[in-house]
């Protein structure tokens, strides 16, 4: 099924779909990528093109963009089937199933069951989480030619279902044993040191040690998107990844403390925000029922073919 296609048939069973009141609609996060602050275009430098002819070979240049993309949509839930993208909630729903009873763990989470009863109160915290193609991404990305840099992701296509990555979700393992997992201040969202340290990278499963239910599903988001920009994880998924050429450059993995040159993140449910931040981004009050969704964007910069052989570029800023 092409990507048209199958971008059509989602959007047409959304739209048979009753929309709770808590929920996020495809059509709402659509709307929601029309964000001048998290697209950041701009003109980043300028490309060299070696043009040929029976006559001779000329030097050609053209405009060097860079703009942020809207990649993923990350849902992060703590009961299956729950995800707050209206439309996308059967995906996970129809593929899991087979963490139930597993580890002696039920689907919903000891520790959010713990606390819905008031038994005691609990740091740690258990959340499901898909990373969706963004309905948008190709809406923005390659929209006007020479302008714009194409997309690596395909709308609506599942990226990372928590529900079939069931080992490595609940378990922790192999990662638990990483050094990343290991040592102190490696792989962390903030630092301690600026007192904003909100979690762990690793291990990257669905266990979280956080006061903070909405910081939980931030680490959790920003697990999964470390997990689906790099290749060869022991993890069930599919790898999110653009491949360079000439006069062509994706983004590179995910990586947490870098500002907003590597990723950016948008918040859209439970409150719908129209610009984008990196964790850790502020306080904020957590969804009443433990659902969150977050858009993950990410830099491309590429400019127009205007010869045979792209010779190099130069960029506004010193670096080529």
């Amino acid at each position: 099924m092409t990507r048209a296609k199958l971008a059509t048939t989602a959007l047409l069973f959304a739209a048979m779909q009753p929309v709770a009141e808590s929920a996020i609609t495809s059509a709402q996060i659509i709307a929601s990528a029309v964000s001048p602050s998290c697209i950041s275009w701009r003109v980043s430098g300028i490309c060299y093109w070696l043009f040929c002819t029976p006559w001779g070979c000329k030097v050609r240049t053209s405009v060097k963009v860079t703009h942020f993309i809207p990649e993923a949509v990350v849902s992060v839930y703590a009961q299956p089937g729950a995800n707050p993208w209206k439309e996308m909630a059967f995906v996970s729903q129809t593929a899991g199933g087979l963490e139930n009873g597993m580890y002696g763990v039920p689907a919903g989470g000891v520790n959010e069951e713990l606390k819905a009863q008031g038994k005691r109160k609990t740091n740690l915290h258990f959340k499901y989480a898909d990373a969706i193609g963004h309905p948008a991404t190709s809406l923005i990305g390659g929209s006007i030619s020479g302008y714009s840099c194409e997309s690596a992701a395909t709308p609506l296509n599942p990226y990372f279902l928590s529900t079939l990555d069931t080992l490595a979700w609940r378990s922790g393992t192999p990662e638990s044993l990483y050094p990343e997992a290991l040592v102190p201040g490696m792989r962390e969202i903030g630092s301690q040191s600026t007192a904003n340290m909100w979690s762990n990278v690793y291990p990257r499963s669905g266990f979280v040690t956080q006061t903070d239910d909405d910081k939980a599903a931030a680490v959790v988001a920003q697990r999964v998107a470390d997990i689906i920009t790099r290749t060869g994880q022991p993890h069930v998924y599919q790898t999110l990844k653009g491949n360079p050429s000439p006069g062509y450059w994706p983004p590179g993995p995910v990586e947490e403390n870098t500002g907003l040159k590597n990723h950016k993140w948008q918040r859209l449910s439970p409150q719908l925000s129209e610009s984008c931040a990196v964790f850790p981004d502020g306080n904020f009050t957590p969804a009443v029922d433990g659902n969150e969704a977050f858009a993950l964007w990410q830099p491309y910069s590429c400019c127009q073919r205007r010869g045979q052989t792209f010779l190099y570029s130069t960029d506004f800023g010193g670096e080529s």
